[in-house]
């Protein structure tokens, strides 16, 4: 099973992110939580054509593949896991678990340091939260959050199926808990035990800046828990919780593919003018 899944895992990956995005756009168009702010088919073409974009940059600059590396390290006794003798369960459960440790910890810190920032200003710009503002990304921070990854995967030698399941845990929750859905109370309590729900999420998208900085989680909920930065609501409920970001609330600059790739050049120069 582990050989076809990695054989497979490129028609896997794009099937069950194709199955996922039209499941989470069939809920929002359904039962949508909140009023959409600009007209979706701009932000739309920019979102899905920005994720295309990121991941032909990544094709090109990148020599291998997150689960190609870890096959090589694996190859070669690179790594923790690949250093001890772990049972195969257990380092899978490891490696999934610590990589996506080290995505929190990486958003904690595109949230901390000024210069990483402003590259994440562009996935926070989007002034509307739906599934398609989870793979709203700069490419520069697409291409450092890879490198991130491929060095995580040296130093825990994280077993190229533990690479592959995590990668399509963190696409997919990704769809799910940007989703301008809504869960029932009762499930949503339950499930932010384990993963990251929309209510969750969407806090983390508020204009207010206390707000924005908690709820970093983007799979597993348990992190924000452990290391202090849960929110349960925000301040002044769903109903009145505003996404996006103040500085970049005009849709030209926000909702556009080329405006998009300006915001960190825009944030930067913002910056300097606000400085003494």
């Amino acid at each position: 099973m582990e050989s076809y899944l990695l054989e497979h895992q490129a028609a896997l990956r794009v099937t069950l992110f194709v199955a996922v995005l039209g499941a989470m756009v069939m809920w929002e168009r359904a039962a949508p939580a909140r009023a959409q702010r600009e007209p979706w088919r701009r932000r739309w073409r920019t979102n899905l054509g920005v994720a295309a974009f990121n991941t032909l940059v990544l094709r090109v600059a990148l020599p291998t593949t997150a689960i190609g590396l870890a096959e090589f390290a694996a190859a070669h006794g690179w790594g923790l896991l690949n250093h001890y003798a772990v049972a195969g369960w257990l380092a899978l459960a490891i490696g999934v678990a610590a990589l996506d440790l080290v995505v929190y910890f990486q958003h904690v810190m595109f949230h901390s340091v000024p210069v990483l920032a402003r590259l994440h200003a562009a996935h926070h710009a989007d002034p509307d939260f739906d599934t398609t503002t989870g793979i709203r990304f700069h490419p520069l921070e697409i291409l450092l959050s890879m490198l991130i990854k491929y060095a995580a995967i040296i130093v825990l030698g994280a077993p190229a199926l533990a690479v592959l399941l995590f990668e399509l845990l963190l696409n997919l929750t990704a769809l799910f808990n940007h989703g301008n859905v809504r869960l029932p109370a009762a499930l949503d309590r339950g499930l932010r035990w384990i993963l990251v729900t929309p209510d969750m999420h969407r806090i983390h998208h508020s204009v207010v800046e206390a707000e924005r900085n908690t709820n970093y989680g983007f799979c597993l909920a348990v992190w924000d828990r452990i290391f202090g930065s849960y929110t349960v609501e925000p301040a002044g409920g769903h109903a009145g919780l505003r996404i996006g970001l103040p500085d970049f609330s005009d849709p030209g600059v926000s909702t556009t593919f080329y405006g998009l790739l300006g915001i960190p050049f825009r944030a930067a120069r913002r910056s300097l003018e606000r400085s003494p």
